[in-house]
């Protein structure tokens, strides 16, 4: 009965985001930026001394070239799609990829990591980047683009960007359901309601960052006031 009230949210969450869209699909979208989990890492965790890697076949079979990039599919992400439907490139490339630099992030990156949660806990099990550094590395993406783009234009990008969130899934299954310290500390409704938490915190602190409109308040008030 849990399992299947979490992947209702999930799915709300992401019917939640494409309502979202389709309100927004006139406005020009400079950029998409991303945090989250395995559904929206591009390869992140191919930089990271982790077993939590799809940068093998038969990852990547129907990508561009047949190249396992490090997205745990065949091809591209549903983030893919969504910048291209937005006139943007037809992929979100991996912050951390070396093969990209900040004129291609300028238009879209991920901070995502496969195996991660908004539990700090969570991204231990795997080794995993926590939601957290993801926080730090768009930090550190602010800096860059403003010294890329300047001052203006990057304030300009950074407002008016798409930011997606996708994550809370390994949470339960690879933390929560498979090890007992959260079970023994919080009943499932009590873990949910300190994630959610996590969750508001991280919006929060997106926001205080500056240039983050509506779209992150909207998910703010529908993430704490169901």
């Amino acid at each position: 009965m849990e399992s299947s009230h979490t992947l209702l949210a999930a799915i709300l969450l992401w019917l939640h985001l494409f309502l979202i869209l389709i309100v927004t699909a006139r406005a020009k979208v400079p950029a998409i930026i991303v945090f989250g989990d395995s559904s929206v890492d591009a390869g992140n965790n191919n930089q990271v001394p982790t077993i939590a890697r799809s940068n093998f076949r038969p990852y990547g079979r129907d990508f561009d070239g047949g190249k396992p990039t490090g997205r745990f599919c065949n091809g591209r992400l549903a983030t893919d799609f969504i910048s291209e439907a937005f006139g943007l490139r037809p992929f979100v490339p991996a912050y951390l990829d070396p093969e990209y630099s900040i004129s291609d992030f300028a238009v879209g990156v991920t901070f995502a990591s496969a195996g991660t949660g908004y539990d700090n806990a969570t991204s231990d099990v795997l080794g995993v980047i926590p939601l957290w550094r993801e926080l730090e590395y768009y930090k550190d993406y602010q800096k860059r683009l403003r010294a890329y783009l300047g001052d203006w234009k990057a304030i300009d990008t950074l407002t008016n960007a798409l930011y997606i969130i996708s994550i809370g899934t390994n949470d339960f299954l690879e933390n929560y359901y498979s090890f007992p310290q959260r079970r023994t500390q919080y009943t499932i409704d009590a873990y949910q309601e300190f994630l959610i938490g996590i969750a508001r915190n991280f919006i929060v602190d997106l926001h205080s960052l500056g240039h983050v409109k509506s779209l992150l308040e909207a998910f703010l008030q529908w993430v704490v006031c169901p």
